[in-house]
């Protein structure tokens, strides 16, 4: 098979030997490690991406058209439920425990094309991936996800070799955050937040509050200086949350630096040089016992030059009705958008609503009906036991789903974040049942706002 792979595009074609001849055959599409496309080069559906989003539009999409109309492009052979993460980083989850093979999350009868999207044609409506097929659409949906860049603070990845260094968004660097938590003896324990977009935007000071509470417990806490150093000029984008968010960091007396940018790692001496991006061409070293390092990130770099990105490079939809601002029949859904919201995977539930409403629209000819209000939610874990649940809209206005003060912390909420939430992501939202909590909220609230 692999001697004619090369040579034989679009149906993937073998030969078969008997006395007499040699017959080409079809090359059955179970027989080798490759998705190749058959006799169907065409979808009325084609999503991009396998993650969360594009799982769940998948999902959705199979119900409205039929599976036999749906592809999902999607090279990895895992997926991930990412915000648990937080919770590996600091010992109370197993990395094994976020981790599903693609396969058994596509929905199905969908199409699983196990390859990596090289080129988008919008004006063709075609699609190209690493593995020489061409695909060619009626709708698509985009689902990228977004980039991350260790490459661009000096010293990394390679600086993740050394020890007392780790990451929560990476699977490769997720557990090092751990171990560098455990291995813990005197210094200073740093948690970087990076000048740019980022996908949940609370997780990188949750871990520090995670930290603080693992190094009381174990009594090494008064041997600990800890640092936020983030690039905003605020503790967190909603006031709300981040009035209540500021006297916990005072009564924990962790020290909070603002417009400080992470731009070199000296992993081999253990010292993190920051920016400080309220004086340019000003810089300071810190030594660390422990650094927590959050990438900067970006958009998916097979947008670039396909006429589908805005100026900054992400995928640009209407942020009510996640219709491309330029194709009708392009649509997008998380953090490869530009929409102006925090990028969580609760966002992706609520927008996955009302894409399918739009694209449902659409279809019939008729005008999208159904706006997104930029929903999003950040669960704070603030320690191994409590939660702020922040739930806000474009606006920064808190949009919460419980008739309390979400601002305050809650066990309960930490059991929703840790045992409730990712059982329905795998059966909720990846299912495409799941479009976040909004019909909950108005019952909750008995009608209310």
């Amino acid at each position: 098979e692999a001697q004619w792979s090369g040579l034989i595009h679009g149906p993937r074609l073998i030969p078969r030997l008997d006395a007499a001849s040699v017959e080409f055959v079809r090359c059955p599409d179970t027989c080798c490690g490759f998705s190749p496309l058959t006799s169907k080069e065409h979808y009325k559906i084609v999503v991009l991406g396998g993650g969360s989003g594009g799982i769940t539009m998948g999902a959705r999409m199979k119900r409205k058209i039929g599976a036999e109309n749906v592809a999902i492009v999607e090279p990895s052979e895992m997926h991930y439920y990412q915000p648990i993460w937080t919770l590996v980083g600091a010992g109370a989850k197993i990395i094994t425990s976020s981790g599903r093979p693609t396969a058994s999350v596509i929905p199905p009868g969908v199409k699983w094309v196990k390859s990596r999207v090289m080129n988008i044609d919008p004006k063709n409506n075609t699609v190209f991936t690493d593995s020489g097929h061409k695909i060619s659409y009626d709708y698509l949906i985009v689902a990228l996800g977004l980039q991350l860049h260790y490459e661009k603070i000096k010293g990394l990845p390679e600086g993740f070799e050394h020890p007392k260094i780790g990451s929560n968004y990476s699977l490769q660097t997720v557990e090092k955050t751990w171990t560098a938590l455990q291995n813990f003896k005197e210094g200073n324990a740093i948690f970087s937040f990076p000048n740019t977009p980022v996908k949940c935007a609370g997780a990188p000071q949750k871990i520090m509050y995670l930290s603080d509470a693992f190094l009381r417990k174990t009594g090494k806490r008064s041997k600990a200086n800890i640092i936020y150093n983030t690039s905003l000029p605020v503790l967190f984008g909603v006031k709300k949350y981040a009035d209540a968010l500021w006297e916990i960091v005072k009564s924990r007396h962790i020290d909070v630096n603002l417009r400080h940018n992470l731009i070199e790692v000296r992993a081999d001496r253990r010292e993190a040089v920051f920016e400080d991006l309220d004086r340019p061409g000003e810089s300071k070293v810190f030594e660390y016992e422990m650094l927590h390092v959050t990438p900067p990130m970006g958009p998916p770099a097979v947008l670039k030059g396909s006429s589908l990105e805005d100026h900054a490079g992400w995928l640009d939809v209407n942020k009510h009705t996640l219709q491309h601002n330029k194709y009708a029949n392009v649509f997008g859904i998380g953090d490869c958008t530009n929409l102006p919201t925090s990028k969580t995977a609760a966002a992706v539930a609520a927008q996955s609503s009302v894409l399918q409403r739009t694209i449902t629209k659409v279809m019939k000819k008729d005008k999208p009906d159904k706006e997104y209000d930029g929903y999003t939610s950040c669960p704070l874990v603030t320690s191994y036991n409590t939660v702020i649940l922040a739930e806000f809209d474009y606006n920064g206005q808190p949009l919460e789903t419980f008739p309390v003060d979400q601002s305050k912390e809650s066990r309960i909420m930490y059991h929703m974040k840790a045992d409730i939430m990712p059982h329905l992501y795998w059966h909720g939202l990846l299912k495409g049942l799941w479009g976040g909590p909004g019909p909950y909220r108005k019952l909750m609230h008995l009608g209310m706002k």
